[in-house]
């Protein structure tokens, strides 16, 4: 499906942008109706069958400094991580975030999307296109899980076993209930398996661009060319009738970098995630006064909400030694080669070896008790009362955990390792993208995150190294903590980190922290803590007089033929890894398109999308 044949020209729909949504929505359109001519512009390069990109355990090579498959979009310096320029990252691939992500599977509960006010999008509306997508292959399934969708769900090709240490300390010791689903829409604060997107069956990562885009080669009229970076619309009379585009520079060094121009008939579908879209946008005249102005852009509609409402969620993985018995990941990430070889035999056999793995078994959506809300202390009480506390449903953070080292570095020991993961879902600070001007005159990105600008935001973030801390040192596979990769404590402080012989008794006092300790705590988050790199809502869903840039229909306000479809249309957070909430907004997409060229493409229509073989 490589610069295809025959090339045309022209085409009825163009996505700029082959990520999640875009695979989703113009893999579902194609399948619709095969007539449509749909172009994707991608400025990555295919995955197609590429072992980085399909086998599991592979995902955290997209996150070496040398890849290609993720850009790394860095924040301008932030004083409340003390100076430091945050980098986030996105997809650069085919397929976007769902080729290199980490696989995990989590849903936000319905009422996020009711609380979003947008017609149409509200839970009703949205589960039977939730269910749509997947075929959830964990037992046992639910009303709202689906069982004929394209992306599978599944839990590996085997589990770690670490895992059933870290559930039974935390209905123990943290005094939290099992629960099998905590992906109902509805259920949380309860200790629960943690699915993946990948085939039970085959092992392989469940990706977009296989199910949803490589399985429809046979169709000439869905193309999609690699390594072209769109860089504006083109308008005539304020409406969207192409593109301009340029090869990539980083898919493309060699390339010659002149513009082409390619027109659409129907609509142009700007799909760039929440740093691409906004840029686009800007590019082609649609954005603030202001930032247009200081690039030299003639102004064709004002939008001042256009990359404004950047959101995002944080946390860490912080190690943990474990036991030399324990089952992780750690020894596939080294490279060691009689165990990869001896793992992808079985994994070619039958789909089941730690190939088909992501080393995160277990989790818990997490909401604070009384005793944790005290220990908390008064800073988190305002975010708690006017969004938690009659929010059964809505987490404050996922805790998880991760069989294995995932910031993997040669100068660590020969060693097994556990990470303890946690992350926060309701930030309240707010960042924003645009582009400017650099000093040589070129394009740069203009990226505040807003990561901790809000004093509460940090508050859980402390709390939760502290809780994981005390749930792995009870784990029986705990042989205590990597120092660098936690807090500096001084010496003599009963929070230093070591090595030891082995896990505390559950019934263990807890460590107790000094004013001093807590102090490294705020500092070592504030010095490292990472995105989760779940950037969202720079193109809002919202009215246009609140900073809003498209309607409930995608479209942009104030111009025609063009939608955005994307993570960047999402007017508030979601509690959840957001790859789902990607998924589901292609959906939604190819729903809304198809409604507006008055083709039936709903919720139980051309199911066959999934049924094409994969290439």
């Amino acid at each position: 499906m490589s610069q295809p044949r025959p090339i045309l020209s022209e085409f009825d729909i163009i996505f700029a942008g082959g990520g999640t949504t875009a695979c989703v929505a113009a893999g579902r359109l194609a399948a619709c109706d095969p007539s449509l001519k749909i172009l994707i512009l991608e400025a990555g390069e295919h995955t197609l069958d590429q072992a980085a990109h399909i086998q599991p355990y592979q995902y955290f090579t997209h996150q070496a400094p040398t890849s290609t498959t993720l850009t790394a979009n860095v924040g301008n310096p932030n004083p409340r991580l003390n100076g430091r320029a945050p980098i986030v990252q996105s997809g650069h691939c085919v397929g976007g975030g769902s080729s290199v992500n980490f696989m995990i599977y989590t849903r936000a509960p319905a009422s996020d999307f009711d609380d979003w006010g947008t017609d149409g999008w509200e839970s009703e509306n949205l589960i039977p296109l939730m269910k749509k997508l997947e075929t959830y292959e964990v037992q046992p399934d639910g009303p709202t899980h689906g069982d004929n969708g394209p992306i599978k769900v599944s839990h590996g090709g085997c589990t770690t076993g670490i895992w059933e240490e870290f559930v039974h300390v935390g209905t123990t010791y943290h005094k939290r209930p099992y629960a099998d689903d905590t992906e109902d829409l509805e259920t949380c604060n309860a200790y629960s398996p943690w699915a993946k997107y990948i085939d039970g069956t085959t092992g392989r990562r469940s990706d977009v661009a296989h199910h949803y885009i490589y399985n429809q080669a046979h169709n000439p009229n869905l193309q999609l060319w690699v390594g072209k970076l769109v860089k504006r619309i083109i308008f005539e009379d304020k409406r969207a009738v192409g593109v301009e585009f340029t090869c990539d520079p980083v898919s493309c060094p060699d390339a010659d970098q002149s513009s082409n121009i390619v027109r659409a008939l129907k609509f142009v579908v700007v799909s760039a995630g929440a740093f691409g879209s906004p840029a686009i946008l800007e590019r082609s005249g649609i954005g603030a006064e202001r930032v247009l102005k200081q690039c030299g852009i003639e102004q064709l509609v004002d939008l001042p909400g256009v990359g404004e409402n950047y959101q995002d969620h944080i946390g860490c993985f912080v190690p943990y030694f474990a036991a030399d018995g324990a089952v992780t990941l750690d020894p596939l990430w080294r490279g060691e080669e009689s165990v990869v070889q001896e793992s992808l035999a079985q994994w070619k056999s039958n789909g089941k070896s730690l190939i088909a793995q992501n080393g995160c078994d277990a989790k818990i959506k997490w909401r604070p008790d009384e005793d944790e809300l005290r220990a908390m202390g008064p800073a988190f009480q305002t975010p708690w009362k006017e969004f938690f506390q009659d929010r059964p449903d809505k987490a404050v953070a996922i805790f998880g955990l991760c069989a294995g080292y995932i910031p993997l570095s040669s100068a660590l020991p020969l060693r097994n390792y556990m990470s303890a993961g946690y992350f926060t879902l309701y930030p309240r600070s707010v960042g924003s993208v645009h582009i400017k001007l650099g000093e040589n005159g070129k394009e740069v990105l203009d990226f505040t995150t807003g990561f901790l600008d809000d004093p509460s935001d940090i508050v859980p973030l402390n709390f939760a190294y502290k809780k994981m801390r005390e749930l792995l040192r009870r784990m029986p596979s705990y042989r205590g903590e990597v120092p660098a990769g936690h807090p500096c404590f001084s010496d003599g402080s009963a929070a230093v980190c070591s090595e030891t012989s082995g896990p505390v008794d559950l019934n263990a006092p807890d460590i107790i922290y000094t004013a001093e300790d807590d102090e490294a705590i705020d500092r070592f988050h504030r010095d490292n803590i990472p995105t989760a790199a779940h950037s969202l809502g720079t193109c809002a869903m919202k009215p246009e007089l609140e900073k809003g840039v498209v309607d409930a229909r995608l479209n942009v306000y104030g111009v025609a033929g063009l939608k955005v479809a994307d993570m960047s249309i999402a007017p508030r957070n979601v509690g959840t890894n957001t790859h789902s909430t990607a998924l589901l907004i292609g959906e939604k997409a190819a729903l809304i398109i198809a409604e507006d060229l008055g083709m039936n493409c709903g919720p139980h229509a051309n199911e066959k999308v999934n049924s094409s073989p994969c290439l």
